[in-house]
């Protein structure tokens, strides 16, 4: 039934929502915790004072605790691209499965072999030989990210491929394009380093609970030195790389960057919203202002997204009417030539039960890039597949609201914690931090903030991209595997017990070893 596939569609979205969510509260703190500690260890190696290898001996601890677990949720994340998505598996499994791969067997097993010398290593092997353990677990992490970012960058913005009609799949083409796209290499850098700014302030907040208890001030004051000087150098690169992805996603997902600033009408010289109040859906989109109060920052907004404050951004109006006079073409059209890539994907399957080898000869020149033919068939049709099977020019609109105010999280985070960390490394370098209790309270607030911040920018990559589960190329009603709703349902909420229960436990299990606090001397 359809009804039931579109409510198959709805639980496995939900469940892979919860699942992605549920794993991102651990890899951040992976990434950046592992190189906090890897930092420490170098102390240690370098200096041979104990204390530095209580400290690094005490963060590795809890890098372990988060460890464990997000290696747990993320199998899970990968096992449900063949059971809830198998459509979007069998269409793109060739590229999509080459960076996970890369993945499984490169990153991972460097991050599974050199884990344990870095935990159970310290007495059995020598202090260099350990030190280097400690790296490339951190380096293995980081490299994890990396081919799981190269991944999902390519379902922003597909390149490296060609399209087989004989197995309806996408084929990789160029391995180098896939890795080296411009949203790949910028996905993975913002991603990183707002990590190692996540990593630093869980320092910093440990570090100022044990500072308002009086407790270890001396470990408490020397790991605020390193994650301070850490997270303010990643914080302002994070600065830099949100910089760049405007540029990008302006460039590569024009509905995308409407969304995110609500802008409905496009013009040259846009403005930045810093902050509004969004009017109801009913009230926006027919030519009044979408907000009921706002600040704005004049032309600012094209400056973020094309670097010149004249510049032409579009608004949703025109991404769905279209705007000829800028080369816009519009939502309805898009459907209609991914409808006709339909038609002839169709056609082709019909042909080769009938065997009628001309008519399959005359559809593939149309679908092999090297004819002219082809080429423009390919540029001119099947480039908005995806669209020939939306119902409505509606649904190319994400949810404009969660963007909005989900973009603005993030952002407004991201300037808070340059100011949080310069104030606490120049409070703790004139040693005047621990005096500063309200100061000491800010630190601890921001750990649960960063976390929001966090999970509010992956809502913007991936709710940004509705409705495709590959930009143009694939819807997610059609990525979505069909099997009965119940099953997803059944699985989702198996999942949301044992990932609640899971969070108790590693949140309960952080909390005692903090009160432990270092082995002592």
């Amino acid at each position: 039934m359809i009804s039931d596939y579109l409510q198959t569609v709805d639980w496995s979205r939900a469940q892979f929502a919860m699942t992605a969510i549920y794993h991102w509260l651990f890899v951040p703190l992976t990434l950046g915790l592992g190189v906090i500690c890897a930092l420490m260890e170098t102390k240690y190696y370098l200096s041979g004072d104990p204390f530095w290898k209580r400290t690094a001996k005490f963060w590795m601890r809890l890098f372990g605790i988060n460890f464990a677990i997000g290696v747990a949720t993320g199998l899970i994340l990968e096992f449900e691209f063949g059971t809830n998505w198998s459509n979007y598996s069998h269409f793109v499994g060739d590229i999509f499965g080459a960076p996970l791969a890369i993945e499984g067997i490169l990153a991972f097993f460097l991050e599974a072999t050199f884990v344990a010398v870095m935990f159970f290593g310290w007495d059995r092997v020598s202090r260099g030989f350990h030190l280097s353990a400690t790296w490339l677990t951190a380096i293995g992490a980081n490299l994890s990210a990396l081919w799981i970012l190269v991944a999902n960058a390519w379902m922003q913005y597909p390149v490296g491929c060609t399209f087989n009609i004989d197995t309806v799949r996408n084929e990789m083409t160029s391995f180098w394009d896939v890795l080296l796209s411009p949203v790949a290499i910028n996905k993975f850098t913002h991603t990183v380093t707002s990590s190692f700014v996540l990593g630093a302030l869980f320092v910093c907040a440990v570090c100022a609970w044990y500072l308002l208890r009086k407790r270890e001030q001396k470990m408490a004051r020397a790991s605020l030195r390193i994650a301070s000087v850490f997270g303010l150098v990643f914080a302002l690169i994070t600065a830099f790389t949100g910089d760049r992805s405007g540029v990008i996603v302006a460039q590569k997902q024009p509905m995308k960057f409407a969304a995110l600033e609500a802008l409905y009408d496009g013009k040259e010289g846009a403005d930045l919203t810093v902050i509004g109040v969004l009017r109801p859906e009913a009230e926006r989109g027919n030519g009044e202002d979408p907000f009921s109060a706002s600040i704005r920052i004049p032309k600012m907004l094209s400056v973020l997204g094309y670097h010149t404050p004249d510049a032409f951004v579009a608004g949703i109006n025109d991404l769905l009417n279209g705007n000829q006079h800028y080369g816009i073409m519009s939502t309805v059209e898009k459907i209609a030539r991914g409808k006709v890539a339909i038609a002839e994907l169709e056609r082709f399957k019909e042909a080769k039960e009938a065997g009628d080898q001309e008519t399959l000869e005359e559809i593939r020149a149309k679908f092999d890039p090297n004819t002219p033919q082809g080429a423009e068939f390919l540029k001119e049709y099947f480039a908005y597949l995806g669209y020939g099977y939306l119902e409505s020019p509606a649904q190319a609109v994400p949810n404009v609201p969660m963007l909005f105010y989900s973009f603005r999280v993030m952002v407004g985070a991201g300037f808070l914690f340059i100011l949080v960390l310069a104030l606490t490394w120049w409070y703790n370098r004139r040693d005047k931090l621990e005096n500063k209790r309200w100061f000491l309270w800010v630190l601890l607030l921001c750990l649960p903030v960063a976390y929001l911040a966090s999970q509010a920018g992956w809502i913007v990559a991936e709710v940004g991209r509705q409705p495709w589960a590959i930009q143009d190329l694939l819807p997610v009603n059609v990525a979505a595997s069909r099997i009965a709703s119940s099953s997803v349902a059944t699985t989702f909420f198996i999942f949301l017990v044992l990932f609640a229960a899971l969070l108790v436990a590693e949140i309960s299990i952080l909390c005692k070893q903090i009160k432990i606090g270092p082995e002592k001397e």
